[in-house]
């Protein structure tokens, strides 16, 4: 059997996550076992489970030294800053009510960190198993002070400054202090009761104590903590980002008509039943429009974009129709997540994450002219970069003579001549490295060409 223990697990005494044949696993060490017995007999593991709020687990193995729990696996864990405001959202709410539910079972979160959340079917859940321990009458939350700079410092920073600020835990894995987080906010954020309490006075006694941290930790009972936790979940429950977007509604401004449209829904089915497909990641996929085609065929559909406002209209069409295959991400295709923490290898890289799941297909609609145009990235680079994320590409290549393509050559003013090699032969030449060429259509009533393209061995 083959195992490898995760780079990322290795913080918490309490065990760490291994991979044995594809499965993941975690061994609890003794010093956890009284905690972990006691969440199983009491029936609260149980309780998580049911509610979709934890990941189940089922115990494989136990002695004296360890138990082996195996836990069910999630396709692709995914990081807050890959969600949109919405996701984020949902994440803090999600981490509130089981901390609220904890304390009626006499337990309690011990740490309170956004990576301890994934979207798996559609929503977020709990992935750390090992995150809970007993409640001790009278003691604070822990974990307070984390879940104010991993949730509500980032949101609060994106209600006034934008969604920049979801990404705020891929430049600091610890989350931003307080202190920082406290000096970032405007005025007008003192008039915020919530504000002035969890992140104004909680910043000021946290540098006071810092010396001495027991002293701003003493009888806080459990029906203050459940009046804390509650106040925290309102005011994140109503906090929004009203920031307007390029890509808002994007299929309402698409410069081709509705020939074009259903060319493209159709050419996309017909592809991947071709390569009988049962997963895909569709990059530049916006609200999800055309992945939709394949849900009847698909087991996963990873709809990634740069666009955050995109991808929350892609939730929010996820929460409403039930979806639990369509998984959507803040992607910039330009600048992917890269490898974080410890060593490089504590958060992973977008793209090895996706290489490691060998999807079916990948999908690339209206998104090389972008690339090409907008980020001056080589025919020979994108290549490259499609290459990792699928054998099987579908890509469409809107023409020198795509009113889009103008509109960005146009922009490029005297360095226009520059961009002379974007046209489909070069396109060709370039993607042949890469890929064979299995099929080129042009759509009909528009300017744009469809490419089948298959990754070379």
């Amino acid at each position: 059997m083959m195992s490898k223990r995760t780079s990322s697990s290795f913080r918490d005494p309490s065990g760490y996550v291994f991979i044995e044949d594809d499965s993941v696993k975690r061994i609890i060490n003794p010093i956890y076992f009284n905690q972990y017995r006691s969440l199983t007999k009491s029936g609260f593991y149980n309780t998580l489970f049911e509610k979709k709020y934890l990941i189940p687990h089922k115990v494989v193995e136990e002695n004296q030294d360890q138990i082996i729990i195996e836990a069910q696996k999630i396709p692709l864990v995914n990081y807050p800053y890959e969600w949109s405001f919405l996701q984020y959202k949902h994440a803090a709410l999600l981490t509130l009510k089981i901390q609220k539910l904890s304390l009626k079972n006499n337990f309690t979160l011990k740490d309170a960190s956004a990576f301890n959340i994934t979207f798996h079917e559609g929503k977020p859940v709990f992935i750390d198993t090992l995150s809970f321990d007993f409640y001790q009458e009278n003691n604070p939350w822990l974990a307070y002070k984390q879940f104010i700079m991993h949730f509500l410092g980032p949101l609060v920073l994106t209600k006034y400054f934008g969604q920049d600020y979801l990404k705020t835990l891929s430049q600091n894995l610890e989350g931003i202090s307080l202190q920082k987080l406290s000096r970032l906010l405007p005025f007008k954020s003192y008039f915020s009761p919530t504000l002035v309490t969890n992140i104004h006075l909680l910043a000021k006694y946290d540098k006071k104590y810092e010396s001495d941290k027991k002293s701003v930790s003493n009888n806080l009972s459990k029906a203050s903590q459940i009046k804390l936790i509650d106040g925290l979940y309102d005011y994140i429950l109503n906090l929004s980002a009203n920031e307007k977007t390029e890509w808002d509604h994007y299929y309402n401004q698409i410069n081709y008509d509705d020939v074009a449209y259903q060319f493209k829904k159709k050419a996309v089915k017909d592809w991947f039943l071709s390569i009988q497909g049962k997963s895909l990641i569709d990059i530049g996929g916006n609200d999800g429009t055309f992945s939709r085609e394949l849900k009847e065929q698909a087991d996963l559909l990873i709809v990634a974009d740069v666009d955050p406002n995109a991808v929350e209209q892609n939730y929010r069409q996820i929460i409403k129709s039930k979806e639990k295959i369509i998984l959507p991400l803040v992607i910039d295709v330009l600048n992917p997540a890269a490898n974080y923490g410890f060593n490089n290898e504590e958060r992973f890289s977008f793209i090895d994450r996706i290489k490691e799941l060998n999807l079916d297909g990948c999908l690339a609609l209206a998104v090389i002219h972008h690339i090409t145009l907008s980020g001056n990235i080589p025919f020979s680079l994108s290549a490259q970069f499609f290459s990792k994320m699928s054998s099987n590409l579908l890509i469409e290549f809107p023409t020198r003579k795509d009113s889009w393509v103008q509109f960005l050559l146009d922009s490029k003013r005297e360095f226009k001549n520059h961009f002379d090699f974007y046209d489909e032969e070069n396109f060709e030449k370039e993607y042949a490295v890469y890929f064979e060429i299995l099929k080129k259509e042009k759509i009909d009533s528009s300017e744009r060409i469809l490419y089948r393209l298959k990754r070379r061995n």
